[in-house]
């Protein structure tokens, strides 16, 4: 389990990163896709972080998301740089999330289970 100061400085990124993809990042890509930033994981002595994202789109735009985010993931570390007060600031590397799609799968399964017992029922 992360130490309470490695905790807050994941929600910190958290929600600088997320910040900056709405405002500061100027790739189309981006901008069109439905991103969020689920967590971030940074390791113990603060020198990288997992930051973890989910889009809202079919695989095509999920690899096309990553790659972008891949890419500005220099920009995103530069301007971390300077809004934050750490000694070391993180580089970052995106993971797609997949838990949220997973959850949405599973409710939709258990819909389906419950409209087909309904049927079922004289």
């Amino acid at each position: 389990m992360p130490s309470r100061r490695i905790e807050r400085i994941n929600h910190l990124l958290r929600q600088e990163i997320a910040d900056l993809l709405t405002r500061e990042v100027k790739d189309a890509t981006l901008h069109s896709a439905l991103i969020s930033i689920t967590d971030v994981e940074t390791s113990s002595d603060l020198r990288s972080a997992k930051v973890y994202f989910s889009v809202y789109g079919d695989e095509e735009e999920i690899k096309a998301a990553e790659a972008h985010l891949k890419r500005a993931s220099g920009f995103l570390h530069h301007n971390l740089k300077e809004r934050l007060d750490l000694r070391h600031t993180p580089y970052l590397e995106f993971v797609v999330d997949r838990s949220l799609a997973r959850g949405d799968r599973i409710m939709r399964l258990m819909r389906t289970i419950e409209e087909e017992r309904g049927h079922q029922e004289p």
